[in-house]
C-alpha cells in the first residue's frame, strides 16, 4: 500500500511531486534543497546553512512518516559546486555518526532555484 506523505514543516512540493512516499516499510523522500518551510524560500546563503536546513527538512519529513535518521539506509547529495563537499559533510555526519546510510555525491550543473545542495533520502524500517 502506498501512502503519501506531507507536512507543513518541510518545505510544499515545487513541482508535480510528494515530499515522501512510504510502500511497503521504505521510505522515499524527494530532493530537499534548503527552502524555509516557514518563509517558503531559500534563506541560507553558504553551503553550511544550507545543508543544515535541508537537514531539518529531512527530519520534519522523517518525523511525519514516523521515521528517523537511524531508519536510513541511502543518500544522494547534489552539490553545486564539488569544492562544497567537505562543507557539506562536516553538516551531514551531525546526522550520521554510527551506521552511515549508503550515499552517492557529486556536482551537477546547477539546482532549482539557485540552491547550492540538493539531498534525496530513502528509510526503511
Amino acid at each position: 500500500m502506498k501512502r503519501i506523505i506531507n507536512t507543513p514543516h518541510a518545505p510544499a512540493a515545487i513541482g508535480p511531486y510528494s515530499q515522501a512516499i512510504e510502500v511497503n516499510g521504505t521510505l522515499y523522500i524527494s530532493g530537499q534543497i534548503p527552502i524555509n518551510p516557514v518563509i517558503g524560500k531559500i534563506e541560507a546563503t553558504g553551503i553550511t546553512a544550507q545543508t543544515e536546513q535541508v537537514f531539518q527538512n529531512i527530519s520534519a519529513i522523517l518525523t511525519e512518516a514516523g521515521y528517523g535518521f537511524a531508519d536510513v539506509v541511502k543518500s544522494t547529495v547534489f552539490m553545486a559546486d564539488i569544492a562544497d563537499f567537505t562543507a557539506m559533510n562536516e553538516v551531514y555526519k551531525k546526522f550520521y555518526q554510527t551506521e552511515c546510510p549508503a550515499r552517492s555525491a557529486f556536482a551537477v550543473k546547477a539546482l532549482p532555484l539557485g540552491s547550492l545542495v540538493e539531498i534525496e533520502t530513502i528509510a526503511a524500517k
